[in-house]
């Protein structure tokens, strides 16, 4: 299903829609009222009160049960999309909007960047809608392209927050393509001045190929995050750490892939892995398991793992659904995901050598050492490149008015207008 100024049609109408959709675009431009952020706020409220009133039990109550998520967990997140979340968001993001002077002649003030294509990467049902949000705040007109497999929560979401606010009709699209029809998102790329792309580096390289040099990239994602801790961690900010990596399956860039320990020595680092492993394992048996799929998948690289360690096995334990593999390497990785971490040694006097090869990679860091080497590390980290520094239980925690990977989305939607104020000409 697609959505075009606020009508949900079959898929079979949206090569013709494409095709005549630009002159469509600027005559919304030129002709329609544009869009301020108290109205799509208003709106996004009642939407976020209807979801928290479980009027949209049909579409979350599937998804959370497929993905073994609680559903509080849903409904944190779905602040997101309320009123004081929102208007934080704003005044953090773009201050104050109003014209406002920069000299005696001369006014600042922002605007839109235009149209916006939001290629939306499929790995948190709900964010393509709320990217589209991010857009109509700063008043753009919005092109989503779904990703495959979506839920039809995007769909539901937006043709409701046009039922509430209609006057958003004109400024928001969303299109079924599939990511191989490169030739249809090289058109829809054309129609826009800006092109959000959620996704990794490879997605990123390839629209390199397809996004004219006239049109903005604007990339998120993805990134690496981790935990980091010495002896004085506890049991309890570990049972803390390894909730969050069950709630998310790891599948977000806040979902700590590994844990890095502030020691040299491998047996202290073998000792801490299995204490862990034990203290992820009784976590874990209060959720339901991952995906079938994912365990198989799991279970296969761990035993080649195995096979290849030889007398170092005893690195790799497995079991209850969770894994640990204790490796001898510093290098930041990507862990198997879906309850699997790495747990490697990285003195902290190695953190910048370690870390700033990866630089625009990175993204949160968990943390927890002695009070009085805090400020210390977490500078390191910060000079690294991370950009959100939390507690070991807050590495996936969403605030309202938080930057994202270290930026204003807001402001990236945005440009910066400055004209001249022409004399008054009255006697």
């Amino acid at each position: 299903m697609i959505l075009v100024q606020g009508k949900i049609l079959p898929n079979s109408n949206q090569q013709a829609i494409i095709d005549r959709l630009y002159p469509e675009l600027l005559a919304t431009l030129k002709n329609v009222e544009p869009i301020n952020a108290e109205m799509v706020i208003k709106a996004c409220d009642i939407l976020y009160q209807r979801v928290v009133n479980h009027e949209y039990d049909d579409v979350i109550l599937p998804l959370i049960s497929s993905m073994n998520i609680p559903y509080d967990f849903v409904m944190r997140n779905a602040v997101l999309f309320s009123a004081s979340g929102l208007r934080k968001k704003v005044q953090m993001e773009l201050e104050d909007t109003s014209p406002s002077m920069l000299d005696d002649n001369n006014t600042r003030q922002f605007y839109p960047l235009g149209i916006l294509l939001h290629i939306a990467a499929g790995n948190v049902d709900g964010l393509p809608a709320y990217s589209v949000v991010e857009g109509l705040l700063a008043g753009n007109i919005n092109i989503l392209k779904l990703p495959s497999g979506d839920s039809g929560l995007s769909i539901s979401l937006l043709s409701a927050l046009i039922e509430i606010e209609p006057r958003l009709a004109p400024f928001i699209y969303v299109f079924d393509v599939p990511s191989l029809e490169i030739d249809t998102i090289k058109t829809l790329a054309t129609y826009a001045d800006g092109v959000v792309i959620w996704g990794g580096d490879e997605v990123n390289i390839a629209a390199r190929q397809f996004v004219d040099i006239k049109t903005k990239i604007i990339g998120w994602g993805h990134k690496l995050s981790f935990a980091y801790v010495d002896e004085s961690v506890t049991d309890e900010e570990l049972k803390d750490l390894a909730y969050g990596l069950c709630l998310s399956n790891q599948l977000l860039c806040s979902s700590v892939q590994g844990i890095y320990v502030d020691t040299d020595d491998e047996q202290q680092l073998l000792a801490f892995s299995k204490r862990f492993f034990a203290l992820f394992k009784q976590v874990n048996n209060q959720f339901g398991p991952a995906p079938l799929g994912a365990i198989g998948k799991n279970t296969i690289r761990l035993y080649n793992d195995i096979l290849e360690q030889g007398n170092k096995q005893e690195n790799i334990l497995f079991g209850d659904g969770v894994s640990v593999i204790c490796k001898e390497d510093s290098e930041l990785e990507l862990s198997y995901l879906f309850r699997n971490v790495w747990i490697k040694r990285l003195p902290h006097n190695r953190i910048i050598e370690v870390l700033k090869q990866h630089k625009n990679h990175l993204q949160s860091v968990g943390l927890s050492v002695k009070r009085e080497a805090y400020e210390t590390i977490s500078h390191l980290f910060a000079q690294a490149g991370l950009v959100r520094i939390t507690a070991l239980k807050d590495t996936s925690r969403i605030l309202a008015g938080e930057a994202h990977d270290g930026e204003y989305p807001l402001r990236r939607y945005s440009r910066i207008v400055e004209k001249v104020v022409l004399p008054n000409t009255s006697e």
